[in-house]
């Protein structure tokens, strides 16, 4: 046998369920389809896509599916336990570093960048058969399927993606005939794959203190300086931010530049993959630290304009780790459930027992509220490059609400996943340990929490008023949603009052920034509940994805007494819904809850 038909078979998935002892364990989602099983996701296509874009594209959504549980799995799991290895010199002794990636590294690389074309979905027309570029809502929607089998290989597609975006908006003609054919072609051969590199020593967030500089030589830009955290570390094209010499400190003195793997004549350029980092997470996915000696470099823009071209490359990655964060909420899901279904104690299935149904539904919440924020997010998207202004301003505030909480729930949810599944969840053989260690890096990549929380509350706040575009949004979307009753209505729209109001008091008081992220936290909340609440009142969405709103209200938003008694109604106004006792029960919400078996 092989050695990848031997892992073929370590990961196959195995009957649910079996008389044989060795099969008393509950089955994972190994061989599920992804897609089948996500009745919110279809719903919300349905919803947010225009019907003949619907149409075209169901096919694909539902192959993804069926590839991200099958195939799609079995590659990201040998993958994971194969990460890439960084040769640093040919056996000339020649400084041609390069680094080797696992077959099943490669075929996913080949479905997502040859088959798929997800770099391109954004950009140019003749993707997966559609005459124009895809909407926001499609593109996102097939990252979802896709992350849920593997999260590593969605940040070379996204940098990817991203790349492009900056080099067609801000890039020079001849810059962008040089490029872009080849960042935008299919064929593995002529494919030129884009990243960005930002962290240095001095830090991450505080982007003004780097230290790489450029200087122009014969008319040329040439890079020196160290980039810390690189991830797609060897990159065709990377886009990276270096002070001119003689520009300001500060952000102010940064400057926009591409920076080509290899050079015209094909040789490597003059910078070096110093070495690979030995990550917690994401280990499919090669992440290193590079010395620029003199690289060449091609600037991006406005020479005083870079870390604001840069951030539009931010934002866009950003919104694509709430789709992450999304997709591996779902994937603890549905690994939980099945493990609820199928795992026996004390003489029934665990699905039985009240307590183990209340753990089940704090996982549901966050992840049906995030995949609700994910696809209006999409829609103001897609409305703001057609030009709608109001649709700009509200798109400036969820992209860092997203990144912010989704990113920090996925953690709570991995977690609850791995130990609903129990001391399996804790073996690498299971895919929950990849869930949760994959999880944190959400809370890193592309700003912590911190700088999320104080990007959505102190600027796009207090600079942009992001809020009042946002409160007339939601306030629309409750009008529209004609079959919530009056009382729920009112509760709901002084809830979007109220963290509106803490946003803008927060944002305008400097005194008050240790509050950001309580600020930040309300808005997303308080949003996600109205497009819940909302979603479900259209005709051909699940209405009981109301009582996930009311879930996500009572839970995160209204007030709770902990010491209230047991069984006690209306003493308070909080977490009924998580009791079997409150006027909206578990057995209304949990057909909600996946019918994977």
């Amino acid at each position: 046998m092989s050695f990848q038909a031997k892992y073929d078979e370590y990961v196959r998935p195995r009957p649910q369920r079996s008389s044989q002892s060795s099969h008393h364990l509950a089955p994972d989602c190994a061989g599920l389809d992804f897609f089948a099983l996500d009745r919110g996701l279809q719903d919300l296509l349905r919803l947010y896509l225009p019907a003949a874009a619907h149409a075209t594209l169901l096919p694909q959504f539902e192959r993804m599916g069926q590839l991200a549980g099958g195939r799609l799995n079995t590659l990201a799991t040998v993958a994971d336990k194969f990460p890439p290895v960084l040769h640093a010199r040919t056996r000339w002794g020649e400084d041609e570093d390069w680094i080797e990636y696992h077959p099943a590294y490669q075929e996913m690389e080949h479905i997502a960048f040859g088959d798929f074309q997800f770099h391109a979905m954004s950009h140019r027309a003749g993707v997966l058969g559609c005459a124009a570029p895809l909407p926001p809502a499609a593109k996102y929607a097939l990252q979802y399927l896709f992350v849920q089998a593997e999260f590593g290989q969605m940040c070379p597609i996204s940098v990817s993606d991203t790349s492009i975006h900056l080099i067609r908006k801000f890039g020079s003609p001849a810059l962008r005939e040089k490029l872009l054919p080849r960042m935008l072609s299919n064929d593995p051969a002529t494919l030129w794959k884009g990243t960005q590199f930002m962290t240095e020593k001095t830090g991450g967030s505080d982007v003004g203190a780097l230290e790489t500089v450029a200087r122009q030589v014969g008319g040329q830009w040439r890079l020196h300086g160290e980039k810390w955290f690189c991830s797609h570390t060897d990159a065709d094209v990377a886009l990276l931010l270096a002070r001119p010499e003689g520009a300001p400190q500060g952000t102010r003195g940064l400057a926009l530049f591409a920076m080509p793997r290899r050079l015209d004549d094909g040789s490597r350029n003059a910078y070096r993959i110093v070495r690979l980092k030995d990550k917690l997470g994401t280990r499919s996915m090669a992440s290193g630290e590079i010395r620029l000696e003199g690289a060449l470099a091609y600037l991006v823009g406005e020479v005083d304009k870079g870390l604001k071209h840069m951030m539009e490359q931010v934002n866009l990655s950003r919104l694509s780790h709430g789709v992450r964060a999304a997709a591996m909420m779902r994937r603890c899901l549905n690994d939980s459930m099945l493990a609820a279904r199928h795992r026996r104690a004390f003489g029934r299935d665990l699905i039985g027992y009240p307590l183990l149904r209340r753990q089940l539904l704090k996982l549901l919440t966050p992840t049906e509220a995030a995949l609700s924020m994910v696809m209006a997010a999409a829609e103001v998207m897609g409305r703001a490059h057609e030009g709608d202004v109001a649709a700009a301003r509200v798109l400036r505030l969820l992209t860092p609400l997203l990144k912010l909480r989704t990113c920090r729930d996925n953690i709570a949810v991995a977690t609850g996943a791995m130990e609903i599944r129990g001391g399996n969840g804790y073996i690498e053989d299971f895919v929950n340990a990849r869930l949760v260690r994959d999880a944190h890096i959400g809370v890193l990549w592309e700003g912590t929490s911190n700088i999320n929380a104080l990007d959505a509350i102190q600027r796009a706040v207090r600079k942009d008023s992001a809020h009042e575009a946002l409160s007339a949004l939601l306030e629309n979307r409750l009008e529209q949603a004609t079959a919530l009753p009056a009382a729920w209505r009112a509760t709901l729209r002084d809830c979007v009052r109220r963290a509106i109001g803490l946003a803008q008091a927060v944002g305008t008081q400097e005194r008050l920034e240790a509050e950001v992220r309580r600020a930040a936290s309300a808005l997303y909340y308080v949003s996600a509940a109205v497009f819940m609440a909302w979603e479900g009142c259209q005709p051909g969405v699940d209405a009981r994805r109301l009582l996930l709103a009311d879930a996500l209200l009572r839970h995160r938003l209204l007030a709770s007494d902990p010491l209230r008694a047991a069984g006690e109604e209306g003493e308070t106004q909080g977490d009924k819904l998580l009791l079997e006792e409150g006027p909206l029960t578990l057995a209304q919400v949990l057909p909600l809850l996946t019918s994977a078996s």
